[in-house]
């Protein structure tokens, strides 16, 4: 084999390898989340969320799709106080099939049918509900429409795993 194709084969047998983990030594403590609320910037925690949020170095990283207010049923409530509390119970119920809990949770992304100032109430009163003190990072998408005509609210999330 010449030198040429052996450098080839070794450079990419370390790319291959630089993301695989070496040891499984990391302490729960090295795999939380670092919240991040620069004292210069408005302090968003009295709304529900982080401005900034540090994910560990080590830590796999998961995709949760957004989760509306539907019931285990398919039943979907017409009141939107109901669908963001049902919401969050099913990234609750997404988190658990994950093994994680809320605060592994990084980021928050919320859509919000004909939002308007009212809302911000609920939304908040539930996200401290999950979270407590570990508030994710979040956005709030005001949107017209969901993929299902009566949906007023989505949750997708980004977790970190161990």
């Amino acid at each position: 084999m010449s030198r040429a194709i052996k450098r080839v084969l070794i450079g990419r047998l370390i790319i291959m390898t630089m993301g695989v983990p070496t040891a499984t030594t990391a302490h729960e403590n090295e795999l939380k989340l670092t919240i991040v609320n620069p004292q210069n910037l408005y302090d968003p925690t009295p709304n529900g969320y982080s401005t900034a949020v540090i994910v560990p170095r080590d830590a796999r990283i998961a995709y949760i799709s957004g989760q509306g207010g539907q019931d285990s049923t398919g039943a979907l409530s017409a009141d939107f106080a109901v669908q963001v509390k049902q919401a969050y119970a099913n990234l609750r119920t997404a988190l658990d099939a994950l093994g994680a809990r809320p605060d592994q949770v990084a980021k928050l992304t919320v859509f919000v049918v004909d939002h308007d100032m009212s809302k911000l109430e609920v939304l908040t009163k539930n996200v401290k509900e999950m979270f407590g003190k570990a508030l994710p990072a979040q956005t709030l998408i005001p949107v017209p429409k969901l993929a299902i005509d009566p949906m007023l609210f989505e949750v997708e999330a980004v977790v970190i795993l161990k």
